[in-house]
């Protein structure tokens, strides 16, 4: 992963730091799952012993967190590719991604 996120992106939440590292670091035009975030997140909080898929229990944080980001306007929810209203429920598998204009 890269360093700590810029002070400009940086916020209270850690989790909201991971989501917004990963979707810089892969760019425009690509995505990332909820879980890919919960799992770098995890990976950084483990300690010796904990269970290897310990990323699970902070899956429902990543996704609350990128709903707030995504009505925010910091990120895109994708769901099959297109975007979702994050003040619409959202079921399903998710992506998500950097919005269009900071493509």
């Amino acid at each position: 992963m890269t360093d700590s996120p810029s002070p400009d992106t940086a916020s209270s939440d850690p989790i909201v730091d991971v989501i917004l590292e990963l979707v810089h670091e892969r760019g425009a035009g690509k995505s990332i799952c909820p879980s890919d975030a919960a799992r770098c997140f995890a990976e950084r909080r483990a300690r010796p012993g904990d269970p290897p898929d310990l990323w699970r229990k902070y899956l429902p944080a990543a996704r609350q967190q990128a709903l707030a980001l995504a009505r925010a306007g910091r990120i895109v929810i994708l769901r099959r590719g297109k975007p979702q209203d994050p003040n619409k429920p959202i079921k399903g598998v998710i992506r998500l991604a950097l919005p269009p204009e900071n493509s």
